[in-house]
Parts: structure tokens; sequence; C-alpha cells
């Protein structure tokens, strides 16, 4: 895993982090795959890679996510730096679903971990995962394959994904907004609010923008590109201006956030639900574990 020298990451965090992962068993894991070839089914022409994602470093490895090494390292990292476990921050998510979701679209979705867990919570909704990355993609895939669920997994850019019109009832992303300038997440909360049917439901999962304020040395700690312009940003406040209504927060183990908003029924123009296929590929109260609240 190439990193930058001189980081808090490479000083630090980095060498605990391998003392406590198999990089043995990631090399086979690696070399098991024809990464280029596989990656080459998913690429779309129409997906145009922006400035802001191919050219900066994300959590320290050269070449950000546009690399097989992103692919294979990415999941015995984050399992590491999500306190207090990965499974009950992601789990947030899931336990803030408030619609009855027939089809799910998973933003920026990455490796899959939370596009699988959501597919397991609603089997029968179609569930689509889409990524600028397709090592990402193919990393997913696999994950998707040993784990027995039916995922469509795609090619594309949240800001302008191409697909239909008001056709997703829950439209989600899970670490993505502290990892992309704030006019980005503003585009992708108005795109979101377009693919959404009235009624319909967007959940952003994402780092505690308060305590990012608060706490500067975080900053520092996660070494992302733009996450002090997300920082000092508000994801409700893009929402409300995406068009959302009830739009709310909740604090996920004073790190983490999951702020929730619903696409308003218009009193013209009502768009209804209408079942497609994809082309080749009130949150205080929860009784949840993942906020720390049991009921």
């Amino acid at each position: 895993m190439a990193v930058r020298q001189d980081t808090i990451w490479e000083r630090f965090l980095s060498p605990v982090v391998r003392l406590l992962i198999d990089e043995d068993g990631l090399r086979r894991y690696a070399d098991s795959i024809n990464w280029e070839k596989e990656s080459d089914r998913y690429r779309r022409d129409d997906v145009i890679i922006p400035a802001y994602y191919s050219n900066q470093h994300f959590h320290g490895i050269t070449g950000g996510y546009l690399n097989s090494d992103a692919a294979v390292t990415y999941d015995p990292v984050t399992q590491y730096v999500l306190p207090p476990n990965e499974g009950i921050v992601r789990q947030a998510l899931v336990d803030a679903v408030q619609v009855k979701p027939r089809r799910i679209l998973d933003l920026g979705c990455g490796t899959g971990s939370t596009t699988l867990m959501l597919k397991q919570a609603f089997p029968e909704a179609e569930v689509i995962g889409l990524d600028l990355s397709p090592y990402m993609l193919v990393r997913a895939e696999d994950k998707a394959r040993n784990a027995g669920l039916d995922i469509v997994w795609r090619h594309g850019n949240a800001e302008k994904t191409g697909l239909r019109d008001a056709s997703f009832d829950l439209v989600t992303a899970s670490l993505l907004f502290h990892e992309t300038p704030d006019a980005v997440s503003l585009a992708i909360l108005r795109e979101s609010f377009r693919l959404l049917v009235t009624g319909g439901q967007v959940l952003i999962l994402d780092g505690n923008q308060k305590t990012l304020r608060q706490l500067e040395w975080l900053n520092d700690v996660f070494e992302e590109p733009y996450i002090r312009e997300y920082a000092a940003s508000s994801i409700e406040a893009n929402m409300g201006a995406a068009g959302f209504e009830a739009v709310r927060s909740q604090d996920v183990w004073w790190i983490n956030q999951v702020t929730s908003g619903i696409k308003p029924i218009a009193t013209e123009n009502v768009r209804h639900y209408t079942p497609t296929s994809v082309d080749n590929n009130d949150l205080e109260g929860l009784g949840s574990p993942a906020f720390g609240i049991m009921a």
C-alpha cells in the first residue's frame, strides 16, 4: 500500500494497522484476480472521472481509489477506523430507513459493505450500488457473490448517474461526502432528489460535522483532502437547498452521524413509482445499539 511520506498515517497509524491485518492473505487475494480484465466489465465510456477524484490521495493511498490496491486494502483498514465497530456504524444507516423500499440506490458504494447490509435488510428490494472506481466494484461483486446476494453494480458518477427520474424509493451514501468538495456534495443531493419518488428518503452516513469542527486534530488524523471543507459545511443545510424536507441528523457514537431527508409530496406533477430495470449492470427514539440507545 503506497502512502505519502511524513504523515500521521505513515508515522503512527499505518504501523499499528499493519500489525492487525493479514498482509500475506491480502496479497494472495490480490494476486488471485485479474483486476484489469475484471474492472473492464464495469467501465462505461460515458463515465468521466472528475479531477477532484482522480488527482487526490484518499486514506493515504497514492492514486486514491482508481487502483486495485485501494480495493484490496479498504475493508481491512476501515474496520479499525470506525469506532466502536464498523458494522455498528453502518447499521445506523440501515436502522434509519423509514420507507418500505422497492428500489434502493447506494451512491459511492465502494466495496459494497453498506450495500450488502441494505440487501440483507430488504431482500425483496432491487439494490444497485454505484461507484466511480471499477476496481472497488470488482471487490463489491466478489463480496456479494460470496454472501449469496443479488445486487446490481454500476460504474457511475453520483453527481450525474444517468438513471431515470423518480425511480428509487431510497437513496443512500456512506462515508462519501467527506471525500468530495462541498459543491459536489450538494450536486449529489440534488441528483438524489431527482432520482427519488415523492415521499422517498435520502440517508447520508458520514463523519460528525460538529465533532470535526470542535476537534481540529481529527481532521489531521483522517488525512482526507476535503475533510476540513466537509467539517465546515452542513449536510442538513445542503439537503434543504436540494429540496428535501423533514431533515434531521442523529449522532452515531459521537464521531459519525446519519442525516435523513424526505422528498416532499408536491401538489402538482406528482411522479408515481414505476418499476424499471437497470442496464448491465423520526431518527430520534430509534431503539438501536447503533446509536448508543437501547429500546
